[in-house]
């Protein structure tokens, strides 16, 4: 079967395009939050960086080079990206794509403009650094951050204000950080007061682990302790998230040959993620259900089976389909080993280039 004229009009699709309809489907649903699926009120967004692959070729490799610790003809190209989803909805809402060695705080600076007054931003302790906390609270929103393993704990400096929990005044560095030009290094305050808050994961069998937990919440009142804690326990619903997006939808591995093609087949993988989280959302607030409680692999199988009935059925006809959604128990805290089940097949690594291999056979 010849695909030429699919890949043509695919190709002639304008990356602009595909980006809008993205992020119109992301605030549209977005829109549609409520405020029982609220923080204390407010709409949590939930940071976390991730890299895909694709195919080997001169373009790719150009655009996003491979790790170099691979030799050349050895590895993939590899593309770094940064997402922020939605804690309410599960949707990503903002995207920006740059090359394997980005760091993720320089991701991070280019998805800020996508947030809202009075977000909560969520995230891990990469994040955490004195010119990022400045620049979400200038923009009226918030952060809830783990501490940077950099900066040392002490017990005795700041105001205690609860049970393991104190304000703490941080001080400018001394120096302009990477990433921050002059001018953006000069206007940044000289102190900025936030929130520790520190608690222990106790595991029979292990050492006992203590986490610290850096917020502007400042509010003892309105942000208890107790809530901040549990909301950084979901933030482990963007691994989730990106794990859907990768292994459930098939992005880890992109097909396309060109940088601007991969690009875009990156934005249809959001789209078609967001959808079916709009599709989620709108069968579990019809019928009662919590939305995230929803499968998103079992939303996407029965989409695919009733397409045909959707498209010949009424209105009314749509929501009888709707009801066949699969619904999964509740998993708070949920927490996975990242292994694999899966042996991989015995052969070596490939650590020459193809036609060096080609050439020992032929030698040999």
């Amino acid at each position: 079967m010849d695909t030429s004229a699919y890949c043509q009009a695919r190709s002639r699709l304008p990356e602009k395009l595909l980006e809008k309809l993205f992020g119109q489907v992301a605030q549209r649903l977005e829109e549609k939050v409520t405020t029982e699926y609220l923080w204390c009120g407010r709409n949590v967004k939930v940071i976390d960086g991730s890299t895909v692959s694709m195919p080997d070729t001169v373009e790719n490799q150009k655009a996003y080079p491979q790790p170099k610790s691979q030799k050349p003809g050895c590895g993939f190209p590899i593309a770094k990206i940064g997402v922020i989803f939605s804690l309410a909805t599960g949707a990503a809402v903002a995207l920006v794509i740059d090359v394997l060695n980005t760091h993720d705080i320089k991701l991070a600076r280019k998805l800020y403009q996508f947030l809202n007054p009075l977000d909560i931003l969520l995230g891990d302790r990469a994040f955490c650094a004195y010119a990022d906390m400045v620049s979400i609270k200038n923009l009226e929103c918030d952060a809830v951050f783990r501490k940077h393993q950099a900066r040392t704990t002490s017990m005795r400096k700041g105001k205690i204000v609860g049970d393991c929990d104190k304000l703490v005044t941080w001080y400018k560095p001394k120096k302009c950080p990477q990433g921050l030009s002059e001018l953006e290094f000069a206007a940044l305050p000289p102190t900025l007061v936030v929130r520790e808050i520190y608690y222990y994961i106790i595991i029979p069998g292990f050492r006992t682990e203590r986490v610290s937990l850096i917020t502007t919440l400042l509010d003892t009142t309105t942000y208890s302790a107790l809530e901040i804690v549990g909301l950084y326990g979901k933030r482990w619903d963007v691994e989730l998230d990106l794990r859907h997006l990768k292994t459930t939808l098939g992005m880890d591995v992109l097909r396309c040959k060109t940088p601007s093609m991969v690009r875009k087949e990156i934005y249809v993988y959001l789209l078609a993620y967001n959808l079916l989280r709009s599709l989620m959302w709108s069968a579990g607030t019809t019928y009662g259900t919590p939305p995230l409680r929803l499968s998103l692999q079992g939303t996407r199988h029965h989409l695919n089976n009733f397409i045909p009935e959707l498209l010949a059925a009424t209105s009314k006809q749509r929501h009888l389909i709707y009801r066949t959604l699969l619904k999964v128990p509740n998993r708070p805290a949920r927490s996975e080993a990242r292994v694999r089940k899966r042996r991989p097949k015995a052969y070596p690594l490939m650590t020459k280039p193809r036609n060096e291999l080609r050439k020992q056979l032929q030698t040999a």
